[in-house]
């Protein structure tokens, strides 16, 4: 039995509860959408809700696969809602967003694993927003590189795909994705030339500084340049227990080590989420 680790003080978090954060979440609740902000029990949904801004999960709230670091539901999906773009897209419109964040359960029960939806969602919000910027969190399409290069064709701003922790660990902490298939992703969104190639991992799964650097040096080989590393929180009790909370000081020496590696863009605190100041990787 894991023995439980005492969170420290500056894991505080701020909550939400201004004008913008009562907006925001009528909008969503509104137009019945799915946020991984809720699903995930993001610890900076307060922060960002009062900011006006929410990363959108498309394809439904139930995932196929059961991480055991994720909060999000786990079963057999509903078909798809093929109003879900347009609604995506009218939320982002009426919140007058000016960069807006996209990711999605894993569908691996449909033929392209929700490639084409992804895609509907990514040519809608151009429609109805041309102005806005967008960054979108993809699953790995059980490395099928042709439905990746559907994304990529689609043209969004950013393309993150995380790798969530270190090689050693992700047996234990993924379901089904693993670690050369997610580098895989990331090397094909990075070969193509035309947006940055994003990733993340979380910290405190156990994992040791070399594996960390270790990791960093992989993805820059695959040609990422914005990397997030923030602090594995455990939603639930049925989630993967915590066994270490990483110092902020810790953080930052892994963020100047970032730096000097040659990342272009990279963020790294205890409470930095893939998502978490999006707008900032541009």
């Amino acid at each position: 039995m894991a023995l439980h680790v005492k969170k420290p003080e500056w894991l505080k978090i701020r909550l939400g509860g201004n004008e913008k954060f009562t907006e925001t979440k009528r909008i969503v609740e509104g137009h019945c959408l799915h946020t991984i902000c809720t699903s995930g029990k993001c610890p900076n949904m307060g922060e960002c809700w009062s900011r006006g801004t929410a990363t959108f999960m498309i394809g439904g709230d139930i995932c196929t696969r059961s991480c055991r670091f994720c909060n999000t539901l786990t079963g057999r999906p509903n078909p798809l809602d093929e109003a879900e773009p347009t609604r995506v897209a009218l939320s982002i419109k009426l919140m007058k967003l000016t960069h807006a964040v996209v990711t999605s359960v894993d569908r691996d029960d449909l033929p392209d694993y929700g490639a084409a939806h992804w895609v509907r969602t990514i040519q809608e919000i151009r429609r109805i927003n041309p102005d806005v910027t967008l960054e979108v969190l993809i699953p790995d399409f059980r490395g099928r590189l042709d439905l990746v290069d559907q994304i990529i064709e689609a043209a969004p701003d950013v393309i993150s795909h995380n790798l969530e922790t270190v090689r050693r660990l992700t047996p234990s902490v993924r379901s089904v994705a693993t670690y050369d298939t997610s580098l895989s992703v990331l090397r094909r969104i990075a070969q193509a030339g035309k947006m940055p190639a994003k990733t993340g991992l979380m910290l405190g799964l156990g994992e040791t500084e070399e594996e960390v650097l270790e990791l960093m040096d992989d993805a820059l080989a695959a040609g990422v340049s914005v990397i997030t590393i923030g602090q594995y929180l455990q939603p639930s009790r049925k989630n993967l227990p915590v066994v270490e909370y990483v110092t902020p000081e810790q953080f930052e020496r892994l963020r100047l080590i970032g730096v000097e590696k040659g990342f272009n863009k990279i963020e790294s605190a205890p409470l930095v989420r893939s998502s978490y100041h999006a707008e900032r990787h541009l």
